[in-house]
């Protein structure tokens, strides 16, 4: 460990002890856990709170009623997660659930009380109430509070509007990361003696999404070009409901509103979850997106409709205000009239391979939150334990890397070099390329494949990133330009992981191969 939190910073060149690249909840609770005698640089790509945890609406699971148990919620995660979640990881993770609510009130997150005990919901997969939120707007109460509590640490800088462009290793190890300052258009190396990936997932790599727009598998990518382990990437989860409106862009009706009691219909008022699921509405994800899938084909739908509004007007204000003003602000009262909902693309339930510690393959490089496969989502993740899963392993990597004594020396690395590259003039190709990738794996990648699907997409994927990577090398880089490149080869590992598993199960269905293998083993690249 260092013994005082200092860094050096030349012009396009700074040294750190530790780098996080993502301020999520897994990154920013990351930056709050480690060692104030570390310094620390935290990297966002965007505004600091834009991105998938600010905008999760329902909860973080944990068992905190005398009437649920560990072994329970294990149990609930390891039947959802379809035969592919590791029991130890998920043992760990359940296990340290009622620890991560305590720091999240530490930091200053108030959960919804009844009667001064956690009002807790359900959602689906899971046996009890065991979801603790903040009202509807969860995420941006941890965000916010975490945040808060990362000004005021003085051995923490912030860099916003910085996206990075690829690790810095050396002889198997990681030492940082050049990154690419949004503001100047330059590249800046930071050099630093653990590095800890928390960038989330690649749900935008489809065109329809719940996710924001800096959910492009940076994190993934950049781990799959340094060499690591990628696991489970044909497991992309559908939300079966994000609110079906032109104006609407990404915004999610939460799952806790099938938990409360709502009722999916077709536009007939016609209830179908029933023929799909014996537990209707509060099936896993998978099952309820498929079924909503399946009826939007067969009737021809645009979308089909929730309803909520039995429980009238001010228990769902009380409950789901967020949800009640986004959805009156387009003229739609959820108290008096159903709810228009698709699925989209949500969560990456595979991602780089780690240990109990957000260790990856590559020494001195950590994955946590969204962007890794820390094994307990399996083959689809339960509701409301993505939080958890942020919240629990960003502080045992952290006590990992304090346990550790760093180097007082930093490696040297050269700057990066574009003297060899020119201003594009050509950034229709770049939209182009983008709006393609994502249309071809929401039609071919989608909620249901097929090996015919699959191989097209692959074929074409291959030669879109010949186009890239060709323009990569002639012209100066764009943020634009690195999320795309980030983009394709993200989608070619979901795809090359769909074609690997030649069976159904979970998130991924396949019509060529409708059953289940004999053999339960995870797919690796």
């Amino acid at each position: 460990m260092s013994t005082q939190a200092t860094h050096s910073s030349l012009e396009g060149q700074h040294q750190f002890d530790v780098l996080i690249i993502g301020t999520g909840s897994a990154g920013l609770m990351s930056a709050l856990q480690l060692s104030t005698d570390l310094s620390i640089a935290l990297i966002a790509k965007d505004d600091v709170l834009e991105g998938s945890s600010f905008y999760a609406q329902g909860g973080i699971s944990a068992v905190l009623d005398a009437h649920d148990n560990f072994d329970q919620h294990v149990a609930d995660t390891l039947s959802t997660a379809c035969g592919l979640a590791d029991k130890e990881a998920v043992n760990f993770m359940v296990k340290n659930a009622p620890a991560a609510i305590d720091s999240l009130e530490n930091s200053g997150v108030q959960f919804t009380k009844d009667n001064n005990a956690y009002h807790l919901t359900t959602e689906g997969g899971h046996s009890h109430r065991r979801v603790a939120h903040v009202a509807d707007k969860t995420g941006q109460s941890i965000q916010i509070n975490l945040l808060n509590n990362v000004k005021k640490r003085n051995n923490i800088t912030l860099f916003e509007g910085y996206i990075a462009v690829d690790l810095l290793t050396q002889m198997d190890q990681c030492f940082g990361a050049y990154v690419l300052n949004k503001q100047t258009h330059k590249v800046e190396s930071f050099v630093a003696h653990k590095t800890i990936l928390a960038t989330g997932g690649a749900s935008k790599v489809y065109r329809y999404t719940s996710n924001p727009d800096t959910s492009t598998g940076d994190g993934i990518a950049m781990a799959k070009r340094a060499g690591c382990k990628i696991v489970n990437m044909e497991f992309a989860q559908f939300h079966p409901t994000c609110l079906y409106h032109p104006h609407a862009k990404s915004f999610l009706i939460s799952e806790a509103i099938r938990g409360e009691g709502g009722k999916l219909h077709l536009p007939n008022g016609e209830l179908f979850m029933h023929k799909y699921d014996e537990r209707g509405e509060l099936a896993p994800r998978d099952i309820v997106a498929r079924a909503i899938d399946s009826e939007m084909k067969s009737g021809g739908l645009d979308c089909v409709y929730l309803d909520i509004s039995f429980k009238g007007k001010d228990w769902i204000q009380q409950h789901f205000p967020t949800i009640f003003d986004k959805c009156l602000s387009f003229g739609i009262d959820i108290s008096r009239q159903s709810i228009p909902v698709v699925p989209a693309a949500h969560y990456t339930c595979g991602g780089i391979d780690t240990n109990l510690d957000g260790q990856t393959d590559i020494k001195n490089l950590y994955a946590i939150g969204e962007v890794a496969h820390t094994r307990v989502h399996g083959a689809n993740r339960m509701a409301s334990n993505s939080l958890l899963e942020c919240i629990v392993f960003a502080k045992s990597c952290a006590q990992d890397i304090n346990q550790q004594a760093l180097d007082s020396a930093h490696p040297s690395f050269n700057p990066w070099d574009a003297s060899r590259v020119a201003p594009s003039n050509e950034k229709v190709v770049v939209t182009h390329l983008w709006d393609e990738v994502r249309a071809i794996m929401w039609n071919f990648v989608g909620i249901v494949r097929s090996d015919r699907r699959l191989n097209y997409a692959k074929h074409r994927l291959e030669q879109i990133e010949v186009e890239v990577n060709e323009y990569y090398s002639l012209y100066l880089i764009s943020s634009d330009l690195v999320e795309l490149r980030n983009l394709v080869k993200t989608a070619q590992i979901i795809i090359q992981s769909a074609l690997a598993r030649q069976e159904s199960r979970g998130l991924h269905f396949n019509e060529d191969h409708p059953g289940l293998s004999k053999s339960v083993k995870n797919t690796i690249i």
